[in-house]
C-alpha cells in the first residue's frame, strides 16, 4: 500500500510517501518538506503563535495535496516536541484540523523514542545485539536501549537543538562562558536518568538518527548522502570533541558552508554538538554509526504491524 506519513518536528514539517508492505522495507516514492521551525514560533508564556500556525496550517493543506497527487490511500500524521510541550498545544491542532481536515496525532516522547528504537532495530537487525539508540531533534533528545524490539529503557528530555540555541544563543557566536553553562545543564540533564541503560551494561551496538547527528558525522568526515542510506556512516567522540570550539568560532555563514549543514539549521548545530558530545561521553561509546532510519520508518512498521495482525 501507499502511505502518506506526515512529520511535524521543531525544525521541519515533512511528508514522505512510501510504499509499504509487511515484510519489505518501506520503500520512499516522494518527499515534501519545508522549515516550519516551530520551535521558535513559541511566545513568551510557551504558546505557538498566530504565525506558527498558520505556517501550520498551510504546510498540512499542501502536504495533503500532494499525497492525494502520488496516490497515497492513507495518511499518518503526528507532531513531536514543539507541539507537544506547547501550551496551546490542543488549540493549534484543533485549529489545523477546522482549516484543512487532517487531525494531527501528538506522540508523547517515551513513544517518540520507542518507534525510532523500532526503526533502528530493524535497520540493523538482530546480529546488533543490545542496543543503545540516541535521537536529537529540534525540540527534544530521545534515549532508548534494550536487546528487542521494544526497548527496555526509553526516554525523552527537552534538549533539542534549536530548542538550546533559541534559549541560550543570540544572533552571534557564544562566548565561552555561554558553552561551559550550557554545557554543565546538559550533562546535568542526560546524567540523571544514565543509570536507566548503564545498568544493562555497554551496548553491542549504539546507532544514532537525526538530521543533527547526521550533519555532525558529515562534518568529521562520514560519506555524503548523495553515496546513499547502504554507506556505512560514523560519528566518533575524538574528531567532534575536536571540532566544537571550531564551530562555535564560525558565524553562522560559515556554518552554512560546511557540508552536511543546511542554512535553515546552521545556527543550530553548535548545540547540538554539545549533546552529541554528552551523549557520548556519559554512555562511555567512542563512535555512534549514524542510521538512516529514524522515527517516520517506525510509524510506518509499527503501523504495517497492526494492519497484519487485524488481518
Amino acid at each position: 500500500m501507499r502511505l502518506g506519513v506526515l512529520d511535524i518536528g521543531s525544525n521541519t514539517g515533512h511528508l514522505l510517501v512510501v510504499d509499504a508492505h509487511r515484510g519489505a522495507a518501506p520503500l520512499p516514492a516522494y518527499s515534501y518538506k519545508e522549515p516550519l521551525r516551530l520551535a521558535e514560533h513559541v511566545d513568551e508564556t510557551g504558546a505557538v503563535t498566530q504565525q506558527g500556525i498558520d505556517a501550520l496550517a498551510s504546510f498540512t493543506s499542501q502536504a495533503l495535496r500532494v499525497a492525494e497527487d502520488k496516490g497515497s490511500e492513507d495518511m499518518l500524521a503526528f507532531a513531536t516536541s514543539a507541539v507537544r510541550d506547547a501550551e496551546n498545544s490542543e488549540a493549534v491542532l484543533n485549529e489545523v484540523h477546522e482549516r484543512t481536515g487532517q487531525r494531527i496525532a501528538v506522540l508523547s516522547g517515551e513513544d517518540e523514542a520507542r518507534l525510532t528504537f523500532l526503526a533502528v532495530r530493524r535497520w540493523c537487525g538482530w546480529s546488533a545485539g543490545r542496543l543503545s539508540v540516541f535521537d536529537i531533534g529540534g525540540g527534544s533528545l530521545e534515549i532508548a536501549g534494550g536487546a528487542d524490539e521494544a526497548p527496555d529503557v526509553a526516554w525523552s528530555l527537552p534538549l533539542g537543538a534549536a530548542r538550546l540555541a533559541r534559549q541560550h544563543f543570540g544572533a552571534t557566536a557564544p562566548d565561552e562562558e555561554t558553552l561551559r553553562l550550557l554545557r554543565k545543564q546538559i550533562r546535568a540533564d542526560i546524567a540523571r536518568d544514565a543509570g536507566l541503560m548503564l545498568r544493562a551494561g555497554a551496548p553491542d551496538h549504539a546507532a544514532a538518527t537525526s538530521k543533527t547527528f547526521r550533519s555532525l558525522a558529515r562534518i568529521c568526515g562520514a560519506a555524503p548522502s548523495g553515496e546513499g542510506p547502504l554507506v556505512p556512516r560514523t560519528l566518533p567522540l575524538v574528531a567532534l570533541t575536536a571540532w566544537i570550539p571550531k564551530l562555535a568560532a564560525m558565524t553562522p555563514a560559515e556554518l552554512a558552508n560546511l557540508p552536511g549543514v543546511s542554512a535553515s539549521r546552521s545556527h543550530q548545530i553548535v548545540a547540538g554538538a554539545l549533546v552529541a558530545e554528552a551523549v557520548m561521553d556519559i554512555f562511555g561509546l567512542a563512535e555512534l554509526e549514524v542510521c538512516p532510519w529514524a522515527l517516520r520508518e517506525g510509524v510506518i512498521l509499527e503501523r504495517l504491524d497492526q494492519i497484519t495482525a487485524l488481518g
